[in-house]
């Protein structure tokens, strides 16, 4: 970058185009909401049929639409406000040193150099003649310059010199800045089509990595969050922050920012909600790289009992290269399309906008799904459900009944019935290796141990996140099923130095193993707060497992009464039945769990 150009820039119009862009990222992110929670929630209220499926459709590509353009936009805010940034500070060097130079009496030139005047004693009867000094930004070159300055009788000469170095490094400065941002900015152009397609969120994940990179020197200056933060570290750094900083962090940094535990939840949902859309075109684009299983599966050989149908070659290479990589690329794709599907159900039978509060399709082995119903920043009521053996990404919302996350929304539903008029919110929380198998890995507590400290961190992250929205702490109930209730035991147990409350104000036990302590006392929330319920057949055996095994300390398990918790009447018929409703009527199961999440404990039915 030259001179005159650089001398004639003004770093405040990108700061002001990036405004721009914020806006508009803002107002695509309006809209966007707007069409999920609004309009397609009327008209799936208003209108069936094929034309309204077709309508809802349309819409959900306009918001696909409106969603891209708000993630892209917020990336050009920050690209150009890291290169107002780089621009600003050689900026800032260049008119330092022309005003020094000025001051000095020297003249700069349209090409940087600097012209001083004649100056100093006279020699040999003359004034020391002036003349123009070039800049130069090469250290050794720098040095010789200026002793060859020292020499001259004129002072003017050393000023001059350095004014001339420091304009040379501040127009080197401006042109690597130049040169960085120019292919990040290009970049950043969109294909011109109306179709947002995998290949366009992919390239925006690209754009991310190399506009965050670019940037580190803005981003440096705005300073990320302290390390080994707590959730109130991270809320007080995240509310510290300008609004146009945390825009810039969430646009460059969306996987972090969703992952952080304290920050508000309906930004932890922009942020994820970019990370799954990126996450699912680049599986998308993954899966269609693998070529198609050979059709050619099977060869006849001979054998010594006569004609053998085997594996072929090409199979047997194909399997051992890509069987693998394609199982584990459709199951996160199937349960992407059923985060969305749950998106996609805001409305249906009341049920109220999701929140993705966690989200990463490789966290922990099985994939990390943390999905509100409700804004829990705000609700009177929060209940967290952890499933348990085999839950996965795969089959977080499958079935009929939409797996974990219909669990988790039907719990909601009942608990909305019993206390009209507050405002609930109730969470699946995936975010730990859920056992894949039930021996060895369902038989020991190693998950449940590390488990539970992720769990504790993330209540304590909503606490915080509820009290800086409002001021308050909500009633909040830790739900555990069959080894999800292990994770919530070792969670309650969990305590650190920035831990010391409670986990909850309620802990429900369903179908437990064991919550590996000895009395529901031990769990921090008071016995009289602990609720245990069993049912029979498969129940038993994963109860009675627990207990063989060491889940339950001591041979003791939380439906025990020398547990010392309440046990709630079930009428689930097996140990996947706890969360069941047959249409508007909600179980016993159901319903007492529902009568802890509203805090309705006098109307708890426990057995006898």
């Amino acid at each position: 970058m030259d001179y005159t150009t650089l001398k004639a820039l003004r770093p405040s119009e990108f700061s002001d185009a990036a405004d721009s862009y914020r806006s508009l990222s803002d107002s695509a992110s309006a809209s966007k909401d707007d069409l999920d929670n609004r309009v397609a929630v009327g008209m799936r209220k208003a209108l069936k049929g094929q034309a309204a499926h077709a309508a809802l459709g349309e819409l959900k590509a306009l918001s696909d639409n409106f969603h891209y353009t708000q993630t892209e936009c917020g990336l050009i805010s920050a690209a150009l406000n890291g290169f107002a940034y780089d621009i600003e500070a050689a900026k800032k060097k260049l008119d330092a040193a022309v005003a020094d130079a000025e001051a000095a009496k020297c003249t700069v030139n349209a090409d940087g150099s600097v012209g001083y005047p004649p100056g100093g004693d006279e020699v040999d009867g003359k004034v020391p003649e002036g003349g123009t000094a070039t800049g130069l930004t090469d250290a050794s070159a720098q040095g010789m310059g200026r002793q060859a300055a020292n020499f001259d009788p004129n002072p003017h000469h050393r000023v001059a010199q350095e004014c001339a170095d420091r304009i040379a490094e501040a127009l080197k400065e401006a042109t690597e800045a130049d040169e960085k941002w120019a292919p990040k900015l290009k970049a950043l152009k969109a294909d011109d089509d109306l179709t947002v397609s995998d290949r366009d969120w992919a390239d925006a994940q690209k754009d991310t990595g190399g506009v965050r990179t670019a940037a580190d020197a803005y981003l440096d200056s705005i300073k990320g969050p302290p390390k080994e933060a707590t959730p109130e570290d991270n809320a007080n750094w995240w509310k510290g922050l300008t609004e146009e900083q945390r825009a810039d962090y969430l646009a460059l940094h969306p996987k972090e920012v969703g992952a952080m535990n304290g920050l508000p939840a309906d930004t932890r949902d922009e942020a994820n909600r970019i990370v799954l859309a990126e996450a699912k075109a680049k599986y998308e684009l993954d899966l269609d790289s693998i070529p198609a299983e050979p059709a050619n599966k099977y060869t006849t050989i001979n054998h010594i009992n006569g004609p053998m149908k085997v594996h072929s070659d090409e199979w047997i290479a194909w399997n051992e290269k890509y069987a693998d990589r394609k199982k584990s690329l459709e199951g996160a794709l199937a349960g992407m399309g059923q985060i969305q599907d749950r998106f996609d159900r805001t409305g249906v039978d009341g049920l109220p906008e999701a929140y993705l509060l966690g989200f990463d399709p490789k966290g922990e082995g099985d994939g990390r799904v943390i999905l509100a119903n409700g804004n829990p920043d705000t609700a009177d009521h929060t209940a967290v459900y952890v499933p348990g053996t085999f839950a996965g990404i795969e089959s977080i919302g499958d079935g009929k009944d939409y797996g974990d996350l219909g669990r988790s929304e039907r719990l909601w539903a009942q608990s909305q019935k019993l206390a009209p008029g507050k405002d609930i919110s109730t969470i699946t929380w995936l975010d730990y290796n859920a056992p894949d198998n039930i021996a060895p890995q369902a038989t020991n507590g190693h998950e449940a141990a590390a488990g539970g400290i992720t769990l504790r961190d993330f209540l304590t992250g909503n606490d915080v996140a509820h009290q800086q929205e409002t001021g308050t702490r909500a009633h909040t109930t830790a739900i555990g099923h069959s080894y999800g209730s292990t994770v919530v035991g070792d969670a309650a147990q969990a305590g650190t130095s920035w831990t010391d409350s409670k986990l909850a104000d309620d802990i429900v036990l369903a179908g437990s193993p064991g919550v590996q302590a000895d009395h529901a006392a031990d769990l921090g929330v008071g016995a009289h707060h602990v609720w245990a319920m069993g049912a029979p057949w498969d129940d038993q055996v994963v109860r009675q497992g627990g207990r063989v095994v060491g889940l339950g300390n001591h041979g003791v398990i939380p439906t025990d009464d020398a547990f010392g918790g309440n046990i709630m009447q079930s009428d689930a018929g097996g140990h996947t039945n706890f969360f069941d409703s047959d249409g508007n009527k909600a179980s016993v199961s159901l319903e007492n769990q529902a009568r802890v999440i509203t805090g309705r404990y006098g109307d708890v039915s426990l057995e006898d």
